[in-house]
C-alpha cells in the first residue's frame, strides 16, 4: 500500500492511507463489545456497531464534524497529545506533540508521527526523547503488545511488528523470555498504566528533562472507529540524573 503525503498541521491527515510497515492503517473499524484495545486496557461493553469503511473520516456527516472538532481540541491542548489507532498507527499529532520529537531523525519504518510502538522499539533516537527508555517506555509497551498480540494475532499491523521484534534477536529474547518475568514482577502495571509518570528530555531548553503524566482515553464515538488518544501531562522541569553507563541491550537479557 503507498503512503500518501498529507499536511502534518491539517485535519485531513487522517485521510492518509499509511504503509503496511509504518502501522496499521487508520480506518474506521468495528470494535466488539469489551473488545481489548492495543494498548491493552478493557473497554466497556457497548452494542453500538459500525459498519468497516475505507480509510478516512466518517460519511455521516454529525461523526465527521465530531471527529474534526475532537482533532481541533486536540490541537488546543499545550501538551503533546496524539491519536492512535488499534496498530499503533498514528491518526492525528498535536503541535505540542510535533516540537516534542521534531528533532528525530529519518527512519524507514519507526517515525514517531507514523507509528508511535515502533518508533519506541525500533528508532534509534528515541532514548534521546523518552528518557529511562528502557524501563520506563520500551518494556511497558512491549508488554502492552504482547497483551494485544495474544487478543488478536491476525490483525496486519501487530502481526508486521512481532515478524519485526522476531527479526532482531535481542528483541526477541526480550518479548519470549525476558518480558514475562518483567510483567510477572510489576503486575499489572505493566499493561494498565494510564496516569503512569514517565520520564522526558524536552528538545526546548526551557522544559529540559522534565516528567509527564499519560493520559490514555478513548471516548465511545472514538472508540467505533478504534482510536484511542494519548496524552503527556508535562509536569515540572528536573534536575539532570547522576550519570549511568548507557546499556547496549535491554537488561531483561542477560549480557553474553
Amino acid at each position: 500500500m503507498a503512503e500518501e503525503s498529507v499536511a502534518k498541521d491539517s485535519v485531513t491527515k487522517v485521510l492518509a492511507v499509511r504503509a503496511l510497515a509504518a502501522g496499521r492503517p487508520f480506518a474506521l473499524v468495528e470494535e466488539r463489545p469489551g473488545q481489548q484495545t492495543a494498548a491493552g486496557e478493557r473497554v466497556a461493553d457497548d452494542t453500538t456497531t459500525v459498519t468497516t469503511q475505507p480509510p478516512g473520516l466518517p460519511d455521516d456527516p454529525e461523526l465527521r464534524a465530531y471527529v474534526e472538532d475532537y482533532f481541533a481540541m486536540t490541537d488546543a491542548l499545550p501538551f503533546p497529545s496524539v491519536v492512535l489507532d488499534p496498530g499503533w498507527g498514528v491518526a492525528h499529532t498535536n503541535p505540542a506533540y510535533d516540537a516534542l520529537f521534531g528533532g528525530i531523525g529519518p527512519h524507514p519504518t519507526a517515525m514517531p508521527d507514523h507509528n508511535f510502538l515502533r518508533f519506541v522499539l525500533f528508532h534509534p533516537d528515541a532514548a534521546a526523547v523518552l528518557a529511562e527508555h528502557e524501563t520506563a517506555w520500551c518494556l511497558p509497551l512491549l508488554a502492552q503488545f504482547a497483551a494485544a498480540f495474544a487478543d488478536d494475532e491476525s490483525a496486519p499491523g501487530l502481526r508486521d511488528i512481532r515478524r519485526d521484534i522476531a527479526d532482531d534477536p535481542i528483541m526477541d529474547a526480550a518479548f519470549r523470555l525476558g518480558l514475562p518475568h518483567w510483567v510477572e514482577a510489576v503486575g499489572d502495571a505493566a499493561v494498565h498504566h494510564d496516569g503512569a509518570l514517565r520520564h522526558l528530555r524536552h528538545p526546548d531548553p526551557k522544559r529540559g528533562r522534565t516528567s509527564c503524566r499519560l493520559v490514555n482515553e478513548s471516548p465511545r464515538t472514538l472508540r467505533k472507529f478504534g482510536l484511542r488518544r494519548l496524552t503527556m501531562v508535562l509536569r515540572e522541569t528536573e534536575p539532570p540524573p547522576a550519570a549511568r553507563r548507557a546499556r547496549a541491550h535491554l537488561s531483561v537479557v542477560p549480557a553474553p
